[in-house]
């Protein structure tokens, strides 16, 4: 599971053990695995395709990323024994259960970049 704690803050084991929300943070902390998740939501994808999809990522940032994914059985990752060798990056059922909290993520971003938008607007004066 991804270890995230909060900076200057400690997190008891028994909070994690008992708050599902806390549990949620820690499986999807990390600056890119929500985006990876909702990459990944819409069709397998190889390495690279991911690192194209997310501009800014290192190699290794991304491959560890995956690699805590993987561990936390959010991700599967099916090695092909081909020359060149080839990794395909999908959602396990567990991932997949996680779409609906992407959906609505999604859908919560929508509705206030709306309303940030509209508070935005530079105020005239008449």
């Amino acid at each position: 599971m991804a270890r995230f704690i909060p900076q200057g803050e400690i997190v008891p084991k028994e909070q994690e053990e008992v708050c599902p929300v806390t549990y949620t943070q820690n499986l999807t902390a990390g600056r890119w695995k929500v985006i990876i998740l909702w990459h990944l939501s819409k069709q397998t994808r190889r390495f690279n395709e991911l690192q194209r999809l997310l501009p800014g990522i290192s190699k290794g940032i991304l491959t560890r990323q995956l690699r805590e994914l993987e561990e936390d059985v959010m991700v599967h990752r099916e090695v092909y024994k081909e020359v060149p060798p080839k990794v395909e990056y999908s959602l396990t059922p567990k991932g997949k259960s996680f779409i609906p909290v992407l959906d609505i993520m999604g859908e919560w971003g929508k509705e206030h970049m709306k309303s940030n938008q509209k508070e935005l607007k530079p105020v005239t004066k008449d």
